[in-house]
């Protein structure tokens, strides 16, 4: 998708069709990379004690765009080099997708992966990444449970 210094933003989309974490950490593997994290959040079977059946994710229509430019900040902010450090010159990837539709108990709703020279940057940028778009891109999850009631999450926020 784009290069910036020391960065490559592989992927960041959001999906309607499933999510692999596989897939992802393939895509950000480079011979240059001596750590590659990764991130699944999976859709769970409760929630405040209530047993939850399914979910289903909605998108503001503007989520597609602000799920590239949450990555794009988070590369801007992360490029700028430290004094003397030549592994900038390593890319550090980034591969981050977030599912939108139906899912069932146990798939991946968010999956995230980071590829750098050493773990610290990659554990890092990882966590960020997850913290970051699960806090800024306008999706909403609407959990279904057991016992036939449905509640809205994230929605007003």
């Amino acid at each position: 998708m784009g290069t910036e210094t020391g960065f490559e933003i592989v992927h960041a989309v959001l999906s309607a069709e499933p999510i692999s974490v596989d897939q992802a950490i393939a895509a950000v593997e480079s011979d240059t990379a001596g750590a590659v994290v990764s991130f699944s959040g999976v859709v769970r079977n409760h929630d405040g004690g209530k047993h939850v059946s399914r979910l289903s994710y909605s998108a503001h229509p503007t989520a597609h765009q602000v799920m590239a430019d949450v990555v794009a900040r988070l590369v801007a902010e992360h490029s700028v080099p430290a004094p003397g450090a030549d592994e900038q010159q390593q890319p550090v990837r980034i591969w981050a997708a977030h599912r939108i539709g139906m899912l069932e108990i146990g798939e991946p709703a968010l999956v995230c992966a980071v590829s750098a020279a050493h773990r610290g940057q990659a554990f890092a940028v990882c966590a960020e990444l997850v913290d970051r778009v699960k806090a800024q891109v306008p999706i909403w999850k609407e959990q279904f449970f057991a016992d036939g009631t449905v509640e809205w999450v994230g929605a007003g926020e």
